[in-house]
């Protein structure tokens, strides 16, 4: 099928299944522990009422699995006219009379069922494998964004996230404190390449660009050095701030990131429904773009572009002040991603200190470029040369131009999902995401 990029054609569901299973738990754990009063809760501004988004996702699974590929009728009727994002925007979701809890829940249940019942261990074709992986990654992002709600709302931590009792050893802070020097090149291969087994419509294709030589900070910025930032008056400082960060700044009410409060002459965060005091070596989180440029501008440096983020997580130099030819698909390697090289899938609990994990440094000695925290880079959303849209044509299509560019997936994403070419994104005023950045030098 067309946009689809190379997929294996021949291969069990067993891999599959797993994934969707592990998928419709994190659903599960993303609504888990609330009481309806929780789970009815006011409108808040793009983002999706509990209830939709569980009959969204297994109206999406349908869509794209039972009804597109295996050719069935719907399981039940009007799911069009409840759950097709598209068709419906976002503030309609929270009016449309859906059903409750555990009838939804129901559906999702239905729907699992049937897609891992007609796979059985046969070999799969090749819209099946592509569907099946799309349905579980769409699946991942919206257990994410409900975990952004649990977080906006101050609802308790979902279970599935919590501390597994690992307590990953911090680094060195000195040895980390200075910017790794990048060689430039004429011809970094920016993007997917086709031998990957599957990537989003954005990500295609690998090509050319010229990255000047650039020095990129080792770690995330630290909530001890975002805390400068704020007690300096680096909010009231328009000095630091573009015209449309300052027409955001003057939007909200805080002079400070949004989940954090003055106590006792410091500061605490809010970690869920949890007040924590303030962690000096934790990466900031939940800040947004217009934030992170301001506190660039304020400390003398700048957001890395794009490819600047790409090529210092994912490239390796040749040994004589260049760059090879050789592109890694995460930043330690091929290996896949595990507690002892990165924080993704809630193995931690939370945001881990910043010079923890040297296990998942890149190759020029940048760490964490892969889980803890999505990383704000300079760049607008747009696509690359050559951009053909995928089978899901709304996914990356309608949001350019008017996005940033987050990467490397944050503490609560699934390992499946990522890879050093994976482009978030999301509008700039954005600060419920697990979002922080790294700085570059000017």
């Amino acid at each position: 099928m067309e946009g689809m990029g190379l997929m294996e054609k021949c291969a069990t569901g067993d891999e599959l299944k797993e994934w969707l299973r592990d998928a419709h738990q994190r659903t599960l754990d993303s609504i888990g522990g609330l009481n309806d009063a929780q789970l009815d809760l006011p409108q808040i501004r793009e983002l999706n009422p509990f209830h939709w988004m569980v009959g969204h996702v297994a109206w999406f699974n349908e869509y794209w699995v039972l009804r597109g590929v295996r050719g069935r009728p719907p399981l039940l009727a009007r799911t069009d006219q409840l759950y097709d994002s598209i068709a419906i925007p976002w503030e309609i979701r929270w009016q449309l009379p859906v059903p409750g809890n555990a009838e939804v829940i129901r559906y999702l249940d239905g729907v699992l069922d049937e897609i891992v019942s007609g796979a059985g261990g046969r070999e799969l074709s090749e819209p099946e494998i592509y569907f099946q992986r799309l349905s579980a990654f769409h699946e991942d992002m919206h257990s994410e964004a409900n975990t952004y709600f649990r977080q906006n709302m101050a609802l308790p931590q979902p279970a599935g996230t919590l501390d597994g009792g690992l307590s990953p050893e911090p680094g060195s802070g000195a040895e980390l404190a200075d910017d790794v020097e990048i060689p430039g090149t004429e011809s970094f291969l920016l993007g997917a390449a086709p031998e990957e087994p599957f990537v989003f419509d954005n990500e295609k294709w690998a090509h050319p660009v010229q990255v000047p030589a650039f020095r990129i900070s080792r770690t995330a910025v630290t909530q001890e050095a975002f805390q400068a930032f704020v007690d300096d008056g680096g909010y009231e400082n328009e000095a630091h701030w573009s015209v449309w960060g300052k027409l955001w700044r003057t939007s909200v009410p805080e002079r400070h990131p949004v989940y954090w409060r003055p106590a006792g002459g410091g500061w605490q965060r809010r970690h869920f429904d949890r007040w924590v005091t303030l962690e000096p070596s934790l990466p900031v989180s939940h800040v947004n773009w217009y934030e992170a440029e301001a506190y660039c501008n304020w400390a003398g440096r700048r957001l890395p572009s794009e490819a600047e983020w790409e090529l210092a997580a994912a490239a390796e130099p040749d040994g004589a002040g260049g760059i090879s030819g050789v592109k890694r698909r995460y930043p330690w390697g091929d290996e896949p991603p595990t507690p002892e090289r990165t924080n993704l899938n809630g193995w931690y609990g939370g945001p881990v200190d910043v010079t923890a994990l040297p296990g998942g440094d890149s190759a020029f000695g940048c760490r964490q470029m892969m889980g803890n925290l999505w990383e704000w880079v300079a760049d607008p959303f747009y696509p690359y040369p050559g951009f053909e849209l995928d089978p899901y044509k709304e996914f990356s299509s309608w949001c350019f131009g008017d996005r940033k560019v987050l990467r490397g997936g944050a503490w609560i994403t699934p390992p499946r999902t990522m890879r050093n070419t994976w482009r978030n994104f999301f509008t700039p005023d954005r600060r419920d995401i697990f979002s922080g950045f790294r700085t570059c030098a000017r």
